[in-house]
């Protein structure tokens, strides 16, 4: 397995260009088996977990081709089958379930795999496809939908942790092909299932209210094919923003939405850190000195989860006592252990982390345990004094494009070690 190796030390400057969100293309590539029809979805990022949804389709009987940044498809047949080899390795591939059972009536998908951050049952996809009138089996490690009816019904997707984003997005797409009017409560509030609606609108759906609690869905008989423009990763975002405060230099994020990037944006300001959005992008500059901070995972539009680690890394360097509470997973604080590592002073007190900034971080070897934890440990080392070696970076090729270049281009001194 391949590892990053990092001079720390080094402030970052300059540009880096946003890829298109992660989160956003695995729905909508699935969405694209809900019609026959060619699709192209264009600002795709280069990434593992793109490559592996695209081969999911193509084991299901749909053509995928794949360009610089675009991905031409077409499901003119379809399997009702997602098998385990391939479904295993990441969480999104469960966003086939509800393409499938809107086109084909039927679905039979592996339980997937993905980060080990804790619990993500799929209890709420369920519950979906089940107000939609299909019946539903698990059965040796697959779930068995079948509907030879979908009728639109009220559905409530409240969860422990609140609103579920590919619950929605699954929900959604069964029921754009179902009769009659869904209405989905306390839908995921989140930019990727917006950005999911406006595609299937495109196809010829209608779909309104995403991006907010409560979506309507009006099912029509058949969607169409369409052109797709995927918005900005704002977890890649915030991450080189975190990234430039942390190596106190001044990073601009070319592509980026403020409007995406809110809660973290205000937690940063709250620290002390100057954010200018301007025709160029958003810029962020490091002030005279950081302040300390309370954060407590949410929802969007609150802090998200998937910047919590990176967040932690940065308050390791803050003055003072700082105190991150998780309300998502019950599981994602393992890359602490990996910082304290480094020099960092974090204790974990349940759901909380407490972190006792300020202290000098040196360099070591450490582990990545998964994908955002493994963006903490980079943004760690481009901090801390000597060589940090992370290991394990295959987590970082799902989520962020090129990352080491990227690093390079503001300056960075980082080397991929190709692994054994």
């Amino acid at each position: 397995m391949d590892s990053l190796l990092i001079e720390g030390g080094r402030p970052l400057n300059g540009v880096v260009q946003i890829s298109g969100a992660k989160n956003a293309v695995l729905p909508i590539m699935a969405a694209t088996l809900l019609t026959r029809e060619r699709c192209v979805i264009r600002n795709v990022p280069d990434l593992e977990d793109v490559r592996t949804m695209a081969q999911i389709l193509r084991t299901m009987g749909a053509a995928v081709q794949q360009g610089e940044g675009t991905l031409a498809m077409q499901a003119a047949s379809v399997s009702d089958k997602a098998d385990y080899e391939l479904v295993r390795k990441m969480r999104g591939s469960i966003c086939v379930l509800g393409p499938l059972l809107g086109r084909l009536r039927r679905a039979t998908v592996s339980i997937p795999g993905g980060c080990v951050i804790g619990m993500r049952p799929i209890d709420l996809h369920l519950k979906g496809m089940r107000a939609l009138g299909a019946k539903v089996q698990m059965q040796s490690g697959y779930v068995r939908v079948r509907g030879a009816k979908l009728a639109g019904a009220p559905i409530f997707l409240g969860g422990r942790a609140g609103p579920t984003v590919l619950g929605t997005a699954n929900v959604i797409m069964a029921a754009v092909l179902a009769e009659g009017q869904t209405t989905i409560e306390n839908a995921a509030c989140e930019p990727e299932v917006a950005d999911l609606a406006r595609f299937l609108n495109a196809m010829g759906a209608k779909v309104s209210g995403a991006g907010g609690p409560t979506v309507t869905v009006i099912g029509v008989k058949e969607l169409h094919g369409a052109e797709h423009e995927i918005i900005p990763d704002r977890i890649e975002a915030a991450t080189y923003a975190i990234a430039g405060v942390a190596t106190r230099g001044v990073v601009t994020l070319a592509g980026a939405r403020l409007d995406h990037l809110a809660a973290v944006v205000d937690k940063l300001r709250e620290m002390g850190v100057k954010v200018e959005s301007h025709a160029g992008g958003i810029t962020f500059q490091r002030g005279r000195s950081l302040r300390p901070v309370d954060i407590t995972t949410q929802p969007f539009p609150g802090f998200p989860t998937d910047m919590q680690a990176q967040m932690l890394a940065l308050l390791t360097l803050v003055p003072g006592i700082s105190i991150i509470t998780e309300r998502i997973f019950e599981a994602r604080f393992t890359h602490a252990a990996e910082l304290v590592r480094l020099g960092a002073d974090v204790a974990i007190e349940g759901p909380s982390a407490i972190v006792k900034g300020g202290s000098p971080l040196s360099g070591a070897q450490v582990m990545a345990s998964d994908l955002r934890a493994s963006a903490a440990l980079v943004i760690a080392g481009l901090v801390a004094k000597g060589i940090t070696q992370v290991n394990r970076i295959y987590h970082l090729d799902r989520g962020y494009e090129r990352m080491d270049d990227k690093l390079r281009s503001l300056g960075a001194r980082v080397k991929r070690e190709p692994g054994s």
